[in-house]
């Protein structure tokens, strides 16, 4: 066996492969013998047919026995020979298979294809320069928290002695048939909560709501618009029939120092709950810089380092996103086989993207690690346990036993560690500038999600609903 190698980049490498006359000779002597053996040909005992019959008989499957018995081995030792680090299974290349000669007359040629990983050069990592930007937190953020925890305090206080209008609400049962299939399964809600004029209030059920009292019942149609929210109501006329629960107005607690202290959370006055509130926000605006601080130092990282990265990583780092992704649609009710194969394959495109680029940093920071000599210590890893026992309100134990059942145990939280602290020497020794904030987007768009097949159940929640 002969054997020459040609880079054809740096993740790529081109063997061509000899085979000689001899071991061909051999190797079609040992497959022909062993269909000699088996040989069913009429006019001869089984095992007894001629060579030449047998041959003549079985060629081509004698001929694909003869490479599949060469072939791996000359590659195999090809590799060794080169001292090549496969990343996947070779591909093979013959010329002109139907050609090829494997009764040892001549020797045979052929090509493989192998990915390698690349010589990484020791990455320039110290002194990048990065900007740290804090987002200023508005008063208009505070007033909408404060806003929105009105709201959840608000009640709904009875209404006596009139009917229903603009500005209440009314609690109503609900049943919906479709005109055009009075036989399907309703749309059905109980204790359904309508605010009569409301912004994302349906106008037809304002409309039919207006002027009713407890234990009024009404019976009313609906046509919703062809670009309505719900696929199954979309275009759809429906029946509908309501018993009126109550009718009420919707109170929310005066803003002032009595409803801020009342939320018994040791608020001493309106303004000290604006105060704190200000610190809560200040301080997460603090760990997101932090956190786009990380992400751009690895970025210029990545960009200041440029190397190519093995075809075969990128591939199966997408797959990865890829499955969590699809995993994240099905937590959120989408109907996987009734997505359109271009949205996959063109999630699919992205997250190529962004697995070159996980694979890239990852790559980098293997070598800041060796650089900086990054260890994690077990009591690092324990301390981590116990964090996640805390969050978990678990046992250590437990979690140990968790990570063993799926897989990697306590490994996947040494390396969690290493790249976190990896990541934080970068940082460190990056030149660390403060700016004004500006909007900043590192992460390539996600794909737009598929529209949802509309069910039932949430038919019955947007019946009134316009968004």
């Amino acid at each position: 066996m002969k054997s020459e190698i040609k880079e054809v980049s740096p993740t790529q490498k081109e063997l061509k492969i000899e085979i000689d006359a001899d071991t061909l000779k051999a190797a079609y002597g040992r497959v022909s013998q062993k269909y000699v053996k088996g040989a069913n040909i009429p006019g001869f005992r089984k095992g007894h047919a001629p060579l030449d019959v047998v041959r003549m008989r079985f060629k081509e499957e004698i001929k694909g026995d003869v490479l599949q018995e060469v072939i791996p081995k000359a590659v195999t030792e090809a590799i060794d020979e080169h001292k090549l680090h496969p990343l996947s299974e070779p591909q093979l290349h013959l010329d002109d298979h139907d050609k090829v000669i494997v009764n040892g007359s001549a020797p045979m040629s052929f090509h493989a294809h192998i990915e390698v990983m690349p010589d990484i050069p020791d990455p320039k990592y110290k002194g990048i320069e990065v900007t740290r930007r804090v987002k200023p937190v508005e008063d208009g953020e505070i007033e909408d928290l404060i806003a929105e925890r009105l709201q959840k305090e608000a009640a709904l206080i009875p209404i006596e002695g009139r009917k229903s209008k603009i500005g209440d609400t009314v609690i109503a049962d609900l049943e919906g048939r479709f005109a055009d299939a009075p036989d399907a399964e309703p749309i059905k809600a109980d204790d359904l909560e309508v605010e009569l004029g409301g912004e994302h209030i349906e106008k037809s059920f304002t409309e039919n709501l207006v002027g009713v009292s407890e234990d009024d019942e009404k019976e009313f149609t609906v046509v919703y618009p062809v670009e309505f929210s719900s696929e199954a109501l979309a275009g759809k006329t429906v029946h509908y029939k309501t018993k009126i629960k109550s009718v009420g107005k919707m109170e929310v607690p005066a803003l002032d120092d009595a409803w801020a202290t009342s939320l018994d959370e040791g608020y001493t006055s309106l303004a000290d709950l604006r105060k704190r509130l200000r610190a809560d926000l200040e301080k997460v605006a603090e760990a997101d810089a932090d956190a786009r601080l990380r992400n751009n130092t690895i970025a210029k990282l990545i960009e200041d380092n440029p190397f190519e990265i093995p075809n075969v990583l990128i591939e199966n780092q997408a797959r990865n996103l890829l499955n969590d992704f699809a995993k994240d649609m099905q937590q959120r009710g989408a109907d996987l086989n009734a997505i359109d194969p271009s949205f996959i394959q063109m999630a699919y495109e992205n997250m190529q993207k962004q697995a070159a680029r996980d694979v890239a940093g990852a790559m980098l920071l293997d070598g800041v690690a060796d650089a900086e000599k990054v260890v994690v210590s077990d009591s690092e890893v324990d301390e981590e346990i116990g964090k996640m026992a805390d969050y978990y309100r678990a046992t250590p134990e437990e979690i140990r036993d968790s990570l063993e059942k799926q897989g990697g145990g306590v490994d996947n939280i040494r390396n969690n560690l290493k790249t976190r602290k990896t990541i934080e020497a970068v940082v460190a020794s990056a030149k660390v500038a403060k700016g004004e904030w500006v909007e900043e987007n590192l992460q390539p768009e996600p794909p737009e999600k598929p529209k949802k097949v509309a069910k039932k159940k949430e038919s019955a929640k947007k019946a009134a609903n316009k968004s």
